[in-house]
């Protein structure tokens, strides 16, 4: 499933939830419409998915069809989907910094960690010097406040999660982010000499897919990360998606018991790094 069919599957089912009420109530789309003033294809468009109901709209809807004590559920339901899809430029219109910081709760409270990463190093497993060089890039492309420093700390601070606590960690990374070269081939060398160290833990898993693996089902997709199995974030171009539906989290589950079979762990998982420090001379 992609992303975006994810908050719309969720738009469906809120669309849904006000037809069965509106059917329920014995009114068709027109007598509603007209008794709440709207246009008739309005309540067309809002059971359908295509239109999010305001919160206004969800009252009036639940108030004309004799449920008014529905409207909580519901409009607590809408704002749970507004917040499923999150451009970046909103989460970090005030800095990165509190991105970052934004996160630190869920971190402590999660005991499992699953997190794929098709296009760079884990944030949990990055060096100082290359956050900098990532962090700096998402500066450049979205024109974000420049508090890299700031924010560079934060998630320097957030890693203690790697020795503290109740905590584990399985991590899965497609082969080219080992040698895509982010900031400098010494950034990243230094990086790729961190990922064989910090492998050594006994709280985390790293898996390496080579280049080449045959793939059944386990395709590259968006990178993301699963909180014991109560929330997975995705990682879009333009957009961060927080995905909380227990059916979806659980195909997500499932990519990445998928993806973790065609991955290389252990001497193997070493071996795939040290051959990508060697190629930076």
């Amino acid at each position: 499933m992609s992303a975006s069919s994810s908050v719309q599957q969720a738009k469906q089912a809120l669309g849904q939830r006000l037809r069965d009420i509106r059917r329920d109530s014995g009114l068709s789309a027109r007598a509603l419409a007209e008794a709440a003033g709207w246009h008739e294809s309005k309540c067309s468009k809002i059971q359908s998915g295509r239109v999010m109901p305001s919160e206004a709209d969800i009252r009036t809807w639940t108030a004309i069809c004799g449920v008014p004590g529905q409207a909580a559920d519901l409009i607590a339901t809408a704002r749970n989907i507004d917040g499923m899809y999150v451009e970046w430029r909103r989460l970090e219109r005030s800095g990165l910094r509190r991105a970052q910081e934004s996160v630190l709760p869920l971190f402590e409270r999660t005991r499992r960690f699953r997190m794929y990463q098709s296009w760079v190093v884990p944030g949990l497993l990055q060096t100082a010097a290359y956050t900098r060089a990532v962090l700096n890039t998402i500066v450049s492309l979205r024109s974000t406040p420049d508090d890299v420093d700031e924010s560079v700390a934060v998630r320097m601070e957030r890693q203690k999660v790697l020795h503290t606590g109740d905590h584990r960690f399985a991590f899965l990374v497609e082969e080219w982010v080992l040698r895509t070269v982010i900031g400098t081939p010494d950034v990243l060398i230094g990086q790729l000499a961190h990922l064989i160290t910090v492998s050594a833990l006994p709280s985390v898993s790293l898996g390496v897919i080579p280049l080449g693996a045959t793939r059944g089902s386990g395709w590259p997709v968006e990178s993301f990360t699963m909180y014991d199995d109560a929330q997975v974030n995705v990682e879009l171009v333009s957009a961060h998606l927080t995905i909380t539906q227990p059916a979806e989290i659980a195909e997500y589950s499932r990519t990445f018991s998928e993806l973790a079979c065609i991955a290389v762990h252990g001497a193997a998982a070493r071996s795939l790094i040290t051959s990508a420090i060697n190629a930076l001379g």
